[in-house]
């Protein structure tokens, strides 16, 4: 047994004045004369055996009355596992959570502002030599370390809501790195406890720490959040019309009716619509727009939902590019096709090498490669092109079909591609078409019955070793690769089973050739994310950026700038931003004056869901561990007394007990051998 306030133990002193009275009978007693005093000697010859035993009765209780009035005071318990205490100071970690859910609005205000007051209600019930943590979901350096009282109480005044968001697994293992060494260690959880804080794993939890959570009670509130956004095409011309496309998610057991949806960029409203949202079930809409300018361009998706408002906005960001640069790679006799067909379209720019003549260092600036007609394609060129590849690149091979086969093959072999097995020389007509493929999917508007298809008058067939990264386009008669795309690779392959000689087919003259090119290089490349969550991704990916000597990149926004983590990989730049992004927003990526690109950064979605935790599912995933739960509401009384942190409390008990022998005292001295002593 221990005590929580060992202190009020000096005041068993004070037994002794029960003890002093006794030993000192200060009472008068009367005089009273008799002619004749036989009978009274005879009288109290008979009770004094009797006011003997009430007085020590008497006196016994009233030593434990006052013993046990002390020991209240003192509040004795009983350790965790009836494990003896102790006598070292305490070291207590204390989780806030303040992520948006803690804006909850009950009966005693915010949430959040509840769980200050419940913490410090905690810090004051210690001692004052103890020692606390300050835990929020931000995780920040100067919260890994312990406090005295009035430092915990100056931190605890500048939480503020966070779009931050941690797991009970992740709160539980920073605890635990803070709570080391011998004092006695306590964890406090103070939550809300909603759903998504948990993973639905049993909680591992360190033995020498007693845990308590504190949960909050908020009311479950409708509310409807724009959940995600993205483009149909990955390509954005200047002038050219888009497609948006929203989703929005309704967290409620009610139908959403009518909520406004706004599609603005540029801070111009591009768009307007209303949706209707059945209960727990997500809706899309797409939104089309037109006019935009090259450069980087800021979207924002706007709702109007009352009263979770969070989750209102998302924010996104992408580039209209002035051009779209492709490099045809042309063998002697590769012909004009390529060059005719990107000619048409200022928007293509065409740079045209010789096989003979490649300069590999501008590949990564390229969306498309053509490999047109190449007679001996080295393996020099089919490294370089692994890199852009890898990188995300995309490419096209269209053979020479008097080439050297097995040149082809190690070349195709050293990309992961199927090799040639054989020249055909019969004429043959491609009898399948995938519309719905993303090449071709938006190109028809109505599909013909008897579509006209390429036809072919020599081509390869090929050895296919592993067919899972292919998807046919355009396929001959019993399934044979005619036109075909392969994952390469972050990148894609499309390899042509002929070339584009009129001696090899008419594929270079027929309609299909047009839309069949355009589209490949539109759908070129690896589409950036339009945005990120600060909580999730700490990595930005953009292509490869050369810096000179003594050059940097800076990320700024309003009031803001970082000079983040550089690093190369696969022929992309990748940025690293750890927990630095805190704010919702566009962030500029600079190098000097030059601006690189546009990152937009929105809050996560899972504290959309507001739906949480019971006692039951909480003590289920605690199991029977170190660890206790407490209703704030059910058990106030508890928090301030400190029983949360102790096994079983005691002083009720002796309260109880003392009272028991004040009343024990009052009927002996009423009833107990009530006969006047007199002389």
């Amino acid at each position: 047994m221990n005590f929580l306030y060992p202190g009020f133990l000096f005041a068993l002193l004070s037994v002794a004045i029960p003890v002093i009275i006794h030993l000192f009978n200060f009472r008068k007693f009367k005089k009273v004369y008799f002619s004749n005093v036989q009978l009274l000697k005879e009288v109290e010859q008979q009770n004094s055996s009797k006011e003997k035993l009430k007085n020590l009765l008497i006196l016994l209780s009233r030593i434990l009355a006052i013993i046990f009035l002390v020991l209240a005071f003192a509040q004795p318990y009983i350790p965790v596992n009836n494990q003896k205490a102790t006598l070292l100071n305490n070291a207590v970690s204390i989780y806030i959570d303040n992520s948006y859910s803690m804006e909850a609005i009950n009966k005693d205000g915010s949430l959040l502002d509840e769980a200050k007051r419940n913490a410090k209600e905690l810090v004051k019930s210690f001692g004052v030599n103890d020692r606390f943590q300050l835990l929020t979901n931000d995780f920040e350096g100067k919260h890994q370390r312990l406090l005295n009282e009035d430092e915990f109480l100056r931190a605890l005044d500048d939480v503020k809501i966070s779009g931050a968001n941690r797991n009970l697994q992740q709160i539980l293992n920073r605890q635990a790195n803070v709570l080391r060494g011998s004092a006695n260690k306590y964890g406090f959880l103070i939550s809300d406890f909603q759903k998504n804080i948990s993973n639905g794993k049993k909680l591992e939890t360190n033995p020498d720490i007693q845990y308590s959570f504190l949960k909050l009670n908020a009311t479950i509130l409708p509310n409807v959040a724009v959940d995600s956004v993205w483009a149909l095409s990955p390509n954005h011309q200047p002038n050219a019309s888009e497609k948006l496309v929203v989703q929005l998610k309704n967290y409620a057991e009610e139908e959403a009716k009518n909520i406004p949806l706004k599609l603005s960029i540029n801070n111009q409203q591009k768009g307007l619509s209303v949706v209707t949202i059945p209960p727990g079930k997500t809706r899309r809409d797409t939104l089309s727009f037109s006019g935009l300018k090259a450069g980087w361009q800021k979207g924002v998706i706007t709702i109007k939902d009352f009263p979770v408002t969070f989750d209102d906005t998302l924010s996104f960001s992408f580039k209209v590019d002035e051009s779209l640069p492709v490099l045809s790679i042309n063998g002697p006799n590769a012909g004009n096709y390529i060059k005719a067909l990107f000619a048409a379209d200022h928007y293509y720019k065409l740079t045209e090498n010789a096989e003979h003549n490649i300069n590999y260092s501008n590949f990564a600036n390229y969306r498309l490669i053509v490999l047109n007609g190449l007679k001996s394609p080295s393996s020099g060129l089919a490294q370089q092109l692994k890199i852009y590849l890898n990188a995300g690149g995309a490419m096209v091979i269209f053979p020479d079909m008097d080439s050297d086969i097995q040149a082809y093959n190690s070349f195709l072999s050293s990309l992961s591609l199927p090799v040639i097995q054989n020249l055909h020389t019969v004429e043959s007509k491609v009898d399948q078409i995938d519309l719905q493929h993303p090449i071709f999917k938006t190109v028809f508007e109505d599909i013909p019955k008897n579509l006209d298809l390429p036809t072919t008058s020599r081509y390869f067939s090929f050895t296919e070793n592993n067919s899972s990264n292919k998807e046919n386009i355009l396929s001959l008669p019993g399934g044979k690769l005619f036109f075909a795309r392969y994952g390469i690779g972050n990148g894609s392959v499309y390899l042509s089973a002929t070339g584009l000689n009129s001696a090899d087919g008419n594929l270079a003259r027929h309609p299909v050739f047009v839309p069949l090119v355009y589209r490949l290089a539109l759908n070129s490349g690896t589409e950036s994310l339009l945005y990120y969550n600060m909580a999730n991704d700490h990595a930005l990916t953009i292509k490869k950026i050369a810096l000179g000597k003594n050059q940097t990149l800076k990320l700024t926004a309003n009031n803001f700038e970082v000079i983040p983590e550089i690093r190369l990989a696969d022929g992309k730049t990748l940025i690293y931003i750890a927990d630095q992004i805190k704010t919702a927003g566009f962030y500029n990526l600079n190098l000097a004056d030059s601006l690189l690109a546009v990152f937009a950064f929105n809050n996560g979605r899972t504290e959309s869901d507001l739906h949480y935790l019971s006692e039951t599912e909480l003590k289920n995933i605690s199991g029977k561990s170190n660890l206790k739960i407490f209703d704030t509401d059910k058990d106030a009384v508890k928090l301030i007394a400190g029983t949360n942190k102790i096994g079983q409390t005691l002083w009720k008990l002796c309260l109880i007990l003392s009272l028991i022998f004040i009343a024990a005292e009052i009927l002996l001295i009423r009833f107990f051998n009530n006969s006047k002593k007199t002389i």
